[in-house]
């Protein structure tokens, strides 16, 4: 089962899964909504990622994902796009890591959530250094 606790103040609000505590709102160091639905986005594709690259026998290369996203002008402000850049540091076997993004993007809950209502893109980029 999945819970997470948020308490809301007057002077401060947070989010606390019973392992880690964070604030939310719209003030300089919090995060708002959909900056965790994107976070959320980022965390699951990683996930279902390296999930896949285990089973693939392949090597889980440090990497970072950026994710961006518009939400709609019209209410309900659904998110419009999103777009995940993906940097991958290291050497690895790019076609096959490719295959795997491809899979992970199908096989993401979150992606395949957010799908439903956003465009969605990603891009990958390989450093070499």
């Amino acid at each position: 089962m999945l819970q997470v606790k948020t308490s809301y103040t007057p002077n401060a609000s947070t989010l606390d899964n019973g392992r880690a505590i964070v604030k939310i709102g719209m003030n300089d160091g919090e995060f708002h909504a959909y900056e965790f639905l994107l976070g959320a986005l980022s965390a699951c594709f990683q996930a279902t990622l390296a999930d896949i690259l285990i089973k693939r026998k392949l090597e889980i290369p440090t990497m970072e994902i950026i994710v961006t996203g518009e939400k709609r002008k019209e209410t309900p402000t659904t998110l419009e796009w999103t777009k995940m850049d993906i940097t991958v540091f290291g050497k690895v076997d790019e076609q096959k890591f490719l295959r795997s993004v491809d899979l992970a993007a199908k096989y993401c809950s979150v992606h395949t959530t957010i799908s439903q209502v956003a465009s969605m893109t990603h891009e990958v980029k390989f450093s070499h250094s």
